[in-house]
Parts: C-alpha cells; sequence; structure tokens
C-alpha cells in the first residue's frame, strides 16, 4: 500500500496551528472523551495512570475526528462520493462524516472484517464492499475505485487533514491533565500517535509519548530504522484496528520526528488488558484500544517520570459480544475461576450423581457436564465425563479436586 501523499509537503501541513483548526471544524460532532482514574493500573505501575477514554467517542473510536476533517478540507471535491478502506473503525467514521454531509461513500473491508464492524458502516449508510485479506488489500482496492469513479479517497491515516484531525486527542489532554508527562498511544498506521505528539510536544516538549503495536503485525520499529516504510507479514491478531502491514509515508516521516519510543506486546497480554478494563474499570475496549494498558501490566514500557501522569489512550470500544465473551471466558480459565477436568468414573447408576455431590460439597458450580465415550482409553465398565467448574480462584480449584480425589475419583485431569 503505497503513500498517496507528498511527504515534505505534508509534513508542513501537520502542525499546532492546523490541528487547532481540525478540532474546531469538528466541534459539535466529536466530543470531548474523559479522562478516568485508573487506580489498579497506578497502584501496578507505582505511579499515577489515568485513561483516556476514545472508546466512547461517537462511532466508538478517535477515528471520527479525522474523517470529519478530511471531509472539511475536501468540501466540494467530495461531490462524487468519498471511499475508504479499513478494518472497521475507519470505515464507520467515515460512513458517519459523509452521512452528516450528506455525501455518497463507499467502504472497503477485508473479508474476515469483525461482523459488529461491518454491520454499523452498513447501517450508516455506506456501500460495502468485503474483500482481501488485510487492511492494506482493502485500501488498495478502494483507491482503485476512486481511480475509476472519480470518487475522493480518505486515506485512515497517511493524510495530513487526517492527521491533523486526531490530534484533537492531543490537544483535549493538555486541558485536561495539567501535569502530563507521558502519552501512551496505540500504534497501527501511525495517523493518531502522530496527531498526538505533534499537538502534545509542540507545546510541551518535555512529554514522552511512546506506542504501542501488537507483535502479530509490527512494522514500525523496523521502518524507522530503516528511514523508510518497511512491510511485514501480519498473522492473525485480536488487535485487528492496528494490524497495518506497514507505516505511512507521513506518518513515518512524522514519527520519526516527534516519537520517544515504541514498543510490543503479545496476544495474551491484549487479552488480558480487555478483561481488566472491563473488570475493574467498567469499560469495553476492543482489542487495538487496550494495547496501552497491556504494555504497561507486561511491564514493557520504559520506566515512568519521576514526576507527572502517565495517559493510556483508549483508542477505541468496537468489539463484537463473541470475542468479547471468549476473551472473558478464556481469563476466566487462566485465573482458573472456571475449571475444565474430565475424569474417569465407573459405569455404574449413581456414580455421576456421587460426583456431583462431591463436588457441590465443595463449594463448586457445575456449569456443563458432558459424557465422552470415544477417543479415550476406557474400561468396558469405565466411562469419562468433561465438567466446567466454576471457582472462586486458584485455591478453591486445589481444594476442589482434593475433594473429588477424597471421594474416590482419582482419575481427574484438568483440561486447559
Amino acid at each position: 500500500m503505497r503513500s498517496p501523499v507528498q511527504t515534505p509537503a505534508a509534513v508542513a501541513q501537520v502542525g499546532p496551528q492546523a490541528i487547532a483548526r481540525a478540532r474546531a471544524l469538528a466541534a459539535g460532532v466529536v466530543r470531548e472523551t474523559p479522562v478516568l482514574s485508573a487506580g489498579t493500573l497506578s497502584e501496578r505501575a507505582g505511579a499515577r495512570i489515568l485513561l483516556k477514554a476514545e472508546n466512547l467517542q461517537g462511532t466508538g473510536s478517535f477515528k471520527l475526528r479525522g474523517a470529519l476533517a478530511k471531509l472539511a478540507g475536501l468540501g466540494e471535491r467530495s461531490e462524487r462520493g468519498v471511499v475508504c478502506g479499513s478494518a472497521g473503525n475507519h470505515a464507520q467514521a467515515v460512513a458517519y462524516a459523509a452521512r452528516a454531509r450528506g455525501v455518497a461513500c463507499e467502504v472497503f473491508m477485508p473479508e474476515a472484517a469483525p461482523i459488529a464492524k461491518a454491520d454499523a458502516v452498513q447501517a450508516l449508510g455506506a456501500t460495502l464492499h468485503l474483500s482481501g485479506r488485510s487492511v492494506d488489500d482493502a485500501v488498495a482496492q478502494a483507491q482503485e475505485r476512486a481511480r475509476q469513479q472519480g470518487m475522493c479517497f480518505i486515506h485512515p491515516f497517511d493524510d495530513p487533514d487526517v492527521v491533523c484531525g486526531q490530534g484533537g486527542v492531543g490537544l483535549e489532554l493538555l486541558e485536561q491533565v495539567p501535569d502530563l508527562a507521558r502519552v501512551v498511544v496505540p500504534v497501527g498506521g501511525g495517523g493518531l500517535i502522530s496527531g498526538i505528539a505533534v499537538a502534545v510536544r509542540s507545546r510541551r516538549p518535555e512529554v514522552e509519548v511512546v506506542g504501542v503495536q501488537v507483535q502479530a503485525c509490527a512494522p514500525v520499529a523496523a521502518s524507522l530504522r530503516a528511514g523508510h516504510p518497511v512491510a511485514v507479514d501480519t498473522a492473525r491478531t485480536i488487535a485487528d484496528g492496528i494490524a497495518v502491514k506497514r507505516p505511512g509515508e507521513l506518518t513515518l516521516e512524522l514519527m520519526g520526528r516527534w516519537v520517544t519510543d515504541v514498543v510490543t506486546v503479545d496476544e495474551d497480554q491484549v487479552a488480558e488488558a480487555m478483561v481488566l478494563l472491563l473488570e475493574r474499570s467498567k469499560l469495553v475496549v476492543e482489542g487495538a484500544g487496550a494495547v496501552g494498558v497491556a504494555a504497561l501490566l507486561a511491564e514493557r514500557l520504559p520506566p515512568p517520570p519521576r514526576e507527572g501522569v502517565t495517559v493510556l489512550v483508549l483508542s477505541g470500544g468496537n468489539v463484537g459480544a463473541g470475542m468479547l465473551a471468549e476473551v472473558a471466558r478464556r481469563h476466566e480459565t487462566q485465573a482458573r475461576r472456571r475449571l475444565v477436568l474430565r475424569v474417569r468414573i465407573p459405569d455404574l447408576p449413581g456414580r455421576l450423581a456421587a460426583l456431583l455431590a462431591a463436588i457441590g460439597a465443595a463449594g463448586a458450580n457445575l456449569l456443563d457436564v458432558q459424557h465422552i465415550r470415544e477417543g479415550l482409553d476406557l474400561h468396558i465398565q469405565e466411562t469419562a465425563v468433561q465438567l466446567v467448574l466454576e471457582t472462586r480462584g486458584p485455591d478453591h480449584a486445589a481444594a476442589v479436586r482434593a475433594a473429588i480425589e477424597a471421594a474416590g475419583y482419582h482419575e481427574a485431569t484438568e483440561i486447559r
């Protein structure tokens, strides 16, 4: 995916005054998202941590800021319609902005795009095309569609108007957090972190701006070392919103000038961050939006500044109910609040009832039970059952297993 911008000229268009203009143009549509306290994260980090809740932005992510800025910049040139390629958040934002401006909109998304995001795009009145395996494929097809139909292509990140729009997050942080010392930002193509970094460090150069990518798709560090965008293979990731194979020409230049550091996190760390935000902060945050929290929990960030506040930007909250349930279920299993056991029992009347009675006496809650007669080396007079139990944590799970063995069921295997 090659950038459509001319880098030197585009870089000159991204500055504090342009960011302030973009913010003013979006007033009344873009909401000022709250900065929320995070006691659990502060305790773990040994520093004051706040959360910038862009997951509560209109369309569920920061992307609305850049889309509105670009539509305003296009003016009458958008009369034949606009087109974009996206994993979902940019698509929703462009569709929303186009509807607000009365402009036709077409959206290209990868075939495996989350259903919730695809449905949201159609609900906003855009024409949806599901095609290609990645965000880069979707962007390339959108660019071709724009050439064929004379429509205006809106790049998801490598565009000065879009970057300036995203920079509104940085201006809000300067106003909301007077003792701001560090901002931690999810990084896909680099539009959000570029806008924030320029907005914040133009006025307060001492503030650190740290980017976070997911290991399954992390081209920025190599691109910065090379001095030009470097493409990487992308693996399947729950952080689909930042699964961009290569940063943009413009955003890479801006990141090289303004961003302090870039770190990576893995899938398990992202999943745990999503659950912690749900349990402790009561916030629904998608994988891409949770990578900053994941980096803090996994101690991937540099040591915190001695004074001042660290803000973690939660860039989006567009996660399907199925994905959220799967992440929560997985967490419960890893925390051993959900115990899965396979138990061999004599195939005789009353033996399953006796097993369940022992489990009940130990205080565990039975969620599911299945007979298993195939695929195991069972005696002719033996069967097996797989049990899913709810416990109070690791100690209680161990006590439940001990109670099962004390009742005479010694062939109990934990499934993880």
